[in-house]
């Protein structure tokens, strides 16, 4: 054999699914490889080798598989497909007949990247094959072609052979005639006078670099991959995305808030061809699960990657080759234990330049956090490394896992910016003007960070502040600002505060102080649902007119516990009870304005008057004309008897609910004359109409929809045991005559703008009457 420069092996495998220019993007197995040998001295076809292979992932069936050849390429017949090799067998048999014939000195050649990256390399890597050297390094066509016909498009073989005036070859396999068509192409540039490029190169392993924010990349060599498994390492991702070639330090695995990976990478790699390569493995599998790859720009590559931390760069700058992450360590864990950690035992570890390559990971107070990143040297140290997981160093066992520069950096300036933040924190606590956009953090309830000084938060019921919900995390007073447009002038001075959660994270809400209730009002009624252009987010922001008093509850808790009720209601008109009947019974019951409360002053309402029965009004009318006279009471606090919930089906009652309710009936048994002393010389009461005291608890889902003049079931109306729930709801009717005449008493139709009784007991279980409890005694009216 003359010379390494002397041969050319022009390489084209087949596979069962997309061949062209979607070759390897729909995973499919080769079924045939097809390398055809030249001598580009003497410009003569020495020998074609042709494959075949036996698939592994797919049925042999003979009608099965010959309908899927069939449609790729008819040449191909089941039967030479069945009689194949595997995959890794052909290959080892082209290097034993030809690559050693040949003692290596030769070059392959392929049309287009797709042969080797995306083909051979991906199901190479998924099969376990190790790939002979000679695999890596390859000629590309369609790049010497384009560079001896620079203004020339070429999307295929054929287009070069037309564009060079050859003659298309006749052979009937498809795969073979393309080896030769490419054999003339070379032949005709080499006459010419085309000199070949250095070689492709396939990247053989991941190599680690420091990336910094301030560093220049290409925008459009970025992607980001989806779905990974959270033990997924760099190598791993890598390995996914075999064949092509990622930058140094191009792999940063991305963190959550809580510093632990969330199944997502961020990719950087050399060019655009291979970022666009990378794009057709969307959907590929990375053992038993599919992995998203989508399209990423620069910035976000430097966002998670980057880092500016000195004491990050000095570390990675020591020159280990691989990172191991360290979790769980003891405190006060020191260099000494880590490297002896990795000595100890059978299998031992050298860590690289020992103390210097062991880095602890702080908190912003300097108080160690139980992490640390450890360099070694070579693969097999840190292979030797990782077989220590989950050992133990004193009583505590240790996770070790495969880390990278990206993420190493990310730990330190997560743990840098947060000192920076509670460093700012703690210098004032006055917050700036308002066009600044720096206003203090405020958190609900008792957060972490400081709050604004209670003297610059409004108080009251006056409803002059409004409540934004759904902001973008990054929007500031800025953004607000141009939101609200011109209601923006009504703004208080220092009057926006932004909402902070308990990790000093953006809650996407803002309470705004505005001049009057007026303003307040207008904002909340022109900006409600509107859209908040932030960079290249689009957000429909909620904005709520509210009070001071909610305000202030909202993000101080105004050092009130909120009264507990086992009834999930929300607007007070859903209960009716009498103040004064209730507290005389030393039973304690919940109140219409002790549930669904909207601010403190609900809570304060009930030491100023009690809440009316709405069952004492013949219509709404009265009783809010009522309530509007109750001059300490916020007309926002007013009781409006429609506002029912949904009807939902009942629920068969319980043995304990009927218990409870023959013991609550006799509880208020001797109230009820109290009660009929109360109702009956009220002016607006109907003389014809018995209010239903609450003796029957109902559960609130069972209420019927809001309608006018609707019926209330009666008390007793179960104990007939002939009607059911949905007739007792949904229909005005007397109970029999039987039960009349039983219990002599006349009970009328009772219809009203209706409201409901609370379940004093808190039981959740529904029930109208017990037939156990005794009649009601008569009232003489």
């Amino acid at each position: 054999m003359e010379s390494a420069n002397n041969y050319i092996v022009i390489v084209n495998p087949v596979t069962l699914g997309l061949n062209g220019l979607s070759l390897g993007s729909d995973e499919t197995e080769i079924v045939c490889i097809n390398f055809l040998v030249t001598n580009i001295t003497s410009l003569e076809a020495l020998s074609l080798h042709q494959y075949f292979v036996k698939p592994d992932g797919i049925d042999t069936n003979e009608n099965l598989l010959s309908d899927i050849i069939n449609n790729c390429y008819s040449s191909i017949s089941h039967e030479k497909v069945i009689e194949g090799n595997i995959l890794k067998d052909a290959i080892h048999k082209f290097d034993k007949e030809v690559a050693s014939k040949l003692e290596g000195k030769f070059t392959l050649l392929t049309d287009g990247q797709l042969p080797i990256r995306q083909c051979i390399f991906p199901e190479a890597w998924r099969k376990n094959i190790i790939l002979p050297e000679y695999m890596y390094r390859f000629h590309d066509l369609r790049k010497e072609f384009s560079s001896m016909y620079p203004n020339v498009i070429v999307n295929s073989i054929e287009d070069m052979i037309n564009h060079l005036g050859l003659k298309l070859n006749e052979a009937q396999d498809v795969g073979v005639r393309e080896v030769y068509d490419m054999r003339n192409i070379i032949i005709r540039l080499l006459q010419q006078g085309h000199k070949f490029h250095e070689p492709e190169v396939v990247q053989s392993q991941l190599e680690q670099g420091i990336i910094s924010k301030h560093d220049e990349i290409n925008p459009n060599c970025s992607v980001r991959a989806r779905g990974l498994p959270w033990q997924a390492s760099d190598q791993d991702i890598a390995d996914f995305f075999i064949g092509l070639n990622i930058a140094k330090g191009g792999v940063a695995l991305c963190l959550s808030s809580q510093g632990r990976r969330n199944g997502e990478a961020l990719l950087l790699f050399e060019t655009e061809d291979h970022r666009d390569m990378a794009l057709k493995r969307h959907k590929h599998h990375l053992g038993s699960r599919y992995i998203e790859v989508y399209k990423a720009s620069g910035d976000d590559f430097l966002n998670v990657a980057g880092g500016s931390n000195a004491e990050a760069q000095e570390f990675l700058s020591r020159g280990g080759q691989v990172i191991i992450r360290m979790r769980g360590l003891p405190y006060d864990a020191t260099s000494i234990q880590v490297i002896d950690f990795f000595k100890q035992g059978d299998v031992s570890s050298d860590v690289f330049e020992q103390e210097n390559g062991i880095l602890f990971v702080r908190k912003h107070d300097g108080k160690a956090t139980g992490d640390a990143f450890v360099l070694f040297k070579s693969e097999n140290d840190a292979q030797k490394a990782l077989q220590k997981h989950k050992e133990v160093i004193g009583s505590r066992y240790i996770e070790l896992f495969r880390s990278t520069t990206a993420e190493v950096q990310q730990v330190l300036n997560r743990s840098a910016e947060n000192k920076s933040n509670n460093s700012n924190n703690s210098k004032s606590n006055t917050p700036a003007p308002l066009l600044q956009g720096q206003q203090m953090p405020l958190l609900p309830g008792n957060g972490q960070l400081s709050v604004l000084p209670q003297q610059l938060i409004t108080s009251g019921t006056k409803r002059d502040c409004i409540r934004l919900r759904g902001l973008p995390y990054e929007a500031q007073v800025e953004a607000i600002l141009e939101f609200l447009e011109e209601h923006g002038k009504c703004i208080v001075y220092q009057g926006i505060h932004m909402v902070y959660n308990s990790q000093g994270q953006p809650s996407g809400e803002a309470f705004i102080q505005m001049n009057s209730e007026q303003s307040a009002s207008q904002a909340a009624l022109f900006k409600h649902h509107k859209f908040m252009n932030f960079g290249k987010k689009q957000r429909y922001i909620e904005v709520f007119q509210c009070s001071g008093m909610d305000m202030n509850f909202f993000l101080t808790g105004a050092n009130q516990q909120p009264i507990q009720s086992s009834l999930p209601l929300k607007h007070p008109s859903h209960l009716g009870l009498l103040q004064t009947g209730i507290n005389s019974s030393g039973i304690n019951l919940p109140f219409a304005s002790q549930i669904g409360m909207d601010s403190p002053a609900l809570i304060n309402s009930l030491h100023v008057a009690p809440q009316p029965n709405p069952l004492l009004f013949p219509n709404t009318a009265e009783l809010q004309n009522y309530q509007s006279a109750q001059l300490p009471w916020n007309p926002q606090q007013l009781i409006h008897p429609l506002y029912l919930p949904q009807h939902q089906p009942p629920q068969q009652p319980t043995q304990h609910s009927l218990n409870n309710s023959a013991a609550l009936q006799a509880n208020l048994a001797p109230l009820r004359l109290g009660l009929q002393q109360q109702i009956l010389p009220h002016p607006h009461l109907n003389p014809n109409v018995v209010p239903r005291f609450p003796i029957f608890s109902f559960n609130p889902q069972l209420m019927p929809a809001p309608q006018q003049n609707m019926a209330l079931p009666h008390p007793s109306v179960s104990s007939c045991g002939k009607r059911s729930f949905h007739q007792a709801f949904n229909s005005p009717s007397v109970p029999s005559t039987a039960s009349n005449k039983r219990n002599n008493v006349s009970f009328p139709s009772i219809t009203a703008n209706a409201t409901m009784y609370a379940n004093p007991i808190g039981d959740s279980g529904s029930r109208l009457s017990n037939p156990n409890i005794p009649p009601q005694p008569q009232f003489n009216q």
